[in-house]
């Protein structure tokens, strides 16, 4: 799983630990030791900062860079950097949550937010509006109207692919504006299974589980015209994930399995297509680098397909906020508007490959600029992005939806299945009074 540790834009390790953390309802806003003011050496109020970050060595080193210049650009606070590894980040702040020792600054999966946010273990933040309104909308953490977390970068999906290939097979080139069809996509991958030139025309990740599954089936479900709940109200999943709509995505991707479209069983690495023995790879702009180092000029970056509403991707990925503990709420705001500048938020994305944050922190690198492969992804995520749901109840309706994508990848009747979901997302709602 270190691939998708590394790079997914949620944490596939950390739903267990953010369910409990759900679970525990409103919690205490009493300084703890973490969240408590301290002098430094210098004079300076020392702050905590946490970030799940130990074992990526570069996204870890810009976040020092940021604080370290921070640091150095005023003599009020000293921010001080812990990380922990990704598989045990959540556990870590569910202990330090249940004995009031946040500390006053973390990351957060997007996602995940809305769930730390009701547990009232986040405070919203007073970022100025100036900073945040070029961001992209995805690195945005709002829940109940409020800014609890922002991000850095964001993430994008997109079918990944040889202009070779489709030439070769006489496959029409989708754009941004001009999508496949259903039909075509269907008949793109029939025309390449019939070449017998691959193992599987198709990779969708399914070696990848946990956060993945939401990430990137329930766009497919949602271009259906189903959800993952009701977005009105947050209050049932009934009709949206398992009405008509949502069957026929359910029955639509279990037949890319069951007629041998896509790998059911498609290795963690996920070099595959590098290796020539897929067609098209539905994969995130962190992974495109090492397809453009091989195939040059000849690699395509194409939207997803219309599946009957519209196309979507997901959005929102790793991002910042503010324990509700925390004394020292200059700081965090400060450190997050200094990690605001364009300079920052460029360097994060030409080096970890994610989407840069504005478009100003576009212009500044190469890796997303007009004319690049890359920045393929970045209309893709002004056009078609969608955030997960954002709702405390979240991390449950992840997990949940997870199983349902396996056991349909399996071969497990889609109806029963589904319908088995929205009960226990149901349950999961009543038994938590819909996190009112």
């Amino acid at each position: 799983m270190s691939i998708l540790a590394r790079n997914l834009p949620v944490a596939a390790l950390g739903v267990a630990g953010a369910l409990a953390l759900a679970a525990c309802g409103g919690g205490g806003t009493s300084a703890g030791p973490a969240g408590s003011a301290a002098a430094t050496p210098g004079g300076k109020t020392k702050v905590t900062m946490w970030t799940h970050n130990a074992g990526n060595e570069v996204e870890l080193k810009l976040v020092q860079q940021v604080t370290d210049d921070y640091n150095a650009s005023q003599d009020k606070y000293e921010i001080t950097v812990q990380a922990f590894p990704q598989e045990s980040y959540n556990d870590a702040i569910v202990s330090a949550a249940a004995s009031k020792s946040l500390p006053c600054l973390l990351d957060v999966d997007a996602p995940i937010m809305p769930s730390w946010a009701y547990a009232d273990y986040l405070q919203p933040l007073t970022v100025d509006a100036k900073l945040t309104d070029p961001l992209l909308p995805g690195v945005k953490g709002v829940y109940k109207d409020k800014l609890y977390s922002v991000g850095f970068y964001d993430a994008a999906l997109g079918i990944v692919t040889r202009k070779s290939i489709l030439a070769g097979n006489d496959i029409r080139i989708p754009t941004v504006d001009q999508p496949w069809t259903m039909e075509e996509f269907d008949a793109a991958l029939t025309k390449l299974k019939a070449s017998g030139k691959y193992d599987y025309p198709l990779d969708v990740g399914s070696g990848w589980t946990g956060e993945w599954s939401p990430y990137a089936y329930s766009p497919f479900l949602q271009s259906f015209g189903g959800d993952l709940i009701n977005r009105s109200g947050f209050s049932t999943a009934e009709g949206v994930l398992n009405g008509p709509q949502a069957v026929k995505w359910g029955e639509w991707f279990q037949g890319l399995f069951k007629n041998k479209l896509a790998n059911p069983k498609e290795s963690e690495d996920r070099t595959a297509f590098l290796q020539g023995k897929v067609a098209m790879q539905w994969n995130g702009s962190w992974a495109v680098g090492d397809a453009v180092k091989k195939f040059g000029d000849d690699i395509l970056i194409l939207p997803p397909p219309n599946l009957g509403k519209q196309p979507y991707i997901g959005a929102g990925s790793w991002q910042w906020g503010m324990s509700a503990t925390c004394q020292t709420p200059e700081a965090i705001n400060g450190w997050i508007s200094f990690g605001l500048q364009d300079k920052y938020l460029s360097a994060f994305s030409e080096q970890l490959g994610n989407l840069p944050a504005s478009a100003a922190a576009q212009a500044l690198g190469k890796k997303f600029k007009e004319g690049t492969k890359e920045h393929t992804y970045i209309e893709l995520a002004r056009k078609y992005a969608l955030i997960r749901p954002p709702t405390p109840a979240y991390p449950f309706i992840a997990k949940t939806f997870d199983k349902a994508a396996q056991d349909i990848i399996a071969g497990a009747n889609v109806q029963d299945t589904l319908n088995t979901a929205v009960d226990a997302i149901g349950k999961n709602l009543a038994e938590n009074d819909n996190y009112q």
